[in-house]
């Protein structure tokens, strides 16, 4: 299939997406859900649906004859974002995009963390058949078992910039991150053989909400996101407080320069096809809204990260299916 057919497949399968958080956009905006009511939405997707849809799959679907390089895809999710920080660092040594540390360390955070769960679970979900999509989901979920544990522990130090002295080990352990490990636990000793299908069917269909609600809760994010700041304009910023050199720098790197990279590499290295394509979803999506969520938890003040995150989500409804065209054309 050429590059102009894949492009438009993928990017109808992106624009269901982006109306989907639409919806979530416009909930929030015409006051049909509120902030706290956003919140829990969140907590019930988190806490509840999104661990039912990892057990329900890890428990029909995965097995480590079947997946028997599983532990590469977490070590996957460290060497992107180490490449994503290592190209963002570099161009902080090239390009002065700020004087301040604080900021250059949001920079590099949006360039480095990705929307690493959600989109490419949804993008899975909307380009694959069903066999080949749940495939997917197990690459992503090992895939976000390095990442959670990386964003949570890493990031968080280093968007603070000191020691984290309240930080304690149960942020490590997301409710994603165990029901991913109980599950790996269940099928090494063979629970999984004897669990009920009753209770399986039940998780898998709480599972199978998780999609749809995702993109209305990223949508709602997006809409909650300030991406002005109250204070006079200066040189290198547009009349609205929007940091012109920062952004730009992000979607630069963050949209165009990484997935460029992982799709050259992938163009010259033998690499199995699901994998790969893996690799392209994980550098081509947007910035981690999680970061936001960080710098809210700490209190830390945002110069840059919220509008990082916003204008990443939307360039991205055309970058992704650029990215994800030329992989399936070329490389595929």
């Amino acid at each position: 299939m050429g590059f102009m057919s894949m492009f438009k497949i993928t990017f109808l399968a992106m624009l269901e997406i982006f109306l989907l958080g639409a919806c979530g956009f416009l909930l929030i905006k015409k006051k049909f859900l509120n902030e706290e009511g956003l919140r829990v939405l969140t907590k019930l997707v988190i806490e509840l649906i999104l661990p039912a849809f990892i057990f329900s799959q890890f428990m029909q679907r995965f097995s480590f004859s079947l997946y028997r390089n599983w532990w590469i895809f977490p070590f996957l999710s460290l060497i992107i974002s180490s490449v994503g920080l290592g190209i963002g660092f570099a161009f902080l040594r090239i390009c002065k995009v700020s004087s301040d540390n604080h900021e250059k360390r949001e920079f590099l955070s949006l360039v480095g963390f990705q929307n690493s769960g959600y989109l490419p679970l949804i993008l899975s979900a909307t380009l694959l058949p069903m066999a080949e999509a749940q495939t997917m989901y197990i690459y992503i979920f090992l895939f976000l078992l390095g990442f959670n544990l990386a964003i949570w522990s890493f990031g968080c130090w280093f968007l603070r910039g000191e020691s984290i002295k309240n930080f304690g080990l149960g942020s490590l352990f997301s409710p994603p991150v165990l029901a991913i490990l109980i599950s790996l636990a269940f099928v090494f000793v063979h629970l999984d053989r004897v669990i009920p299908m009753a209770l399986i069917n039940a998780f898998d269909m709480l599972g199978k909400c998780m999609l749809p609600l995702a993109m209305i809760i990223i949508g709602g994010n997006l809409a909650l996101i300030p991406i002005t700041k109250q204070i006079n304009p200066v040189r290198n910023k547009f009349s609205n407080g929007v940091n012109k050199k920062a952004v730009g720098g992000v979607l630069l790197l963050k949209l165009l320069v990484l997935p460029l990279l992982a799709f050259l590499i992938l163009l010259n290295f033998r690499i199995s096809s699901y994998i790969g394509l893996l690799i392209i979803l994980e550098t081509a999506v947007p910035s981690a809204t999680s970061l936001s969520l960080i710098a809210r938890h700490y209190k830390l003040e945002d110069k840059l990260i919220n509008q990082g995150i916003f204008y990443t989500h939307i360039v991205s409804l055309i970058t992704i299916p650029i990215f994800l065209s030329l992989y399936q054309a070329f490389a595929f």
